[in-house]
This record gives C-alpha cells, sequence and structure tokens, in this order.
C-alpha cells in the first residue's frame, strides 16, 4: 500500500509540473453593433495583446459590400524576441505588417528564382500532359 501511495505521489507532481498557470486576463473590450460593425480587444498578463475592428464597407451596394477588418496583435516570441503585427483584411485579402516578415525583393523587374523541387515538378508536368489538355 506505501508503495501505491507513493506512486501516486510522484504521479501527482509530475502532472502538477505540466500544468501550466493560468493566465489572467487584465483587460477585455468587445462591441457589436446591429450593423455588423464591431470592436474588440484584451490584454493578458502574459504581455499577449490584442486589438481589432470591423465594419461592412459599401452596404447595400450589390457587388460592392465588402468586410474589412484592421487590427493588431503583440507577444514576446520564445527567443525573447517581440512581436508586433498589424493587418487589414478586405476584398484584397490578408494584408500583414511586422518587423518580423520576411520583405520582398526590391527589384521588381527580377523575378526571384524558381526553386529547383518547383521547376523539376513544372519539367515533369510538361512531360506529362493530363488528358484533358491533350484533348484541347
Amino acid at each position: 500500500m506505501k508503495s501505491f501511495v507513493l506512486l501516486f505521489a510522484i504521479a501527482a507532481t509530475a502532472y502538477a509540473a505540466t500544468v501550466p498557470e493560468p493566465v489572467p486576463i487584465l483587460k477585455q473590450d468587445q462591441d457589436i453593433s446591429p450593423d455588423g460593425s464591431f470592436s474588440n480587444s484584451f490584454e493578458a498578463g502574459n504581455g499577449i495583446s490584442a486589438q481589432a475592428s470591423g465594419v461592412l464597407k459599401n452596404a447595400g451596394q450589390e457587388g460592392l459590400e465588402a468586410e474589412e477588418v484592421q487590427g493588431s496583435f503583440s507577444y514576446t516570441a520564445d527567443d525573447g524576441t517581440p512581436i508586433q503585427l498589424s493587418y487589414v483584411a478586405n476584398e484584397n485579402g490578408f494584408q500583414p505588417k511586422g518587423a518580423h516578415l520576411p520583405v520582398a525583393p526590391v527589384d521588381t523587374n527580377t523575378p526571384p528564382p524558381v526553386p529547383a523541387a518547383i521547376a523539376r515538378a513544372l519539367e515533369w508536368i510538361a512531360a506529362h500532359p493530363s488528358p484533358e489538355s491533350q484533348a484541347n
């Protein structure tokens, strides 16, 4: 019986060591309007924060209506790097901005090189056309 109690105590200690501490929410706001617009934000005790707001653009104009969300979030990465990202999501897609994101080449006249695996795949596709493309 003593060995069972000892085994249970060890298992309970191991389990307790793996359960993360709850993160308190320091601040949280949200608002949803009847017209569909919204805003929300929160700040957690571990330094994570986020905010977003959205609206329906061109309401009532058929074919022109588009939802737009603007927001941002921030946190500290595992390596200690502060991450801050802002974004717009609308009819033009998701457009993030942040110092940690890769940047496209400045020279737009010279396309980036095609990765070797993609080049091989394109060569294979050209050498093995699908039956549908052969019918045309």
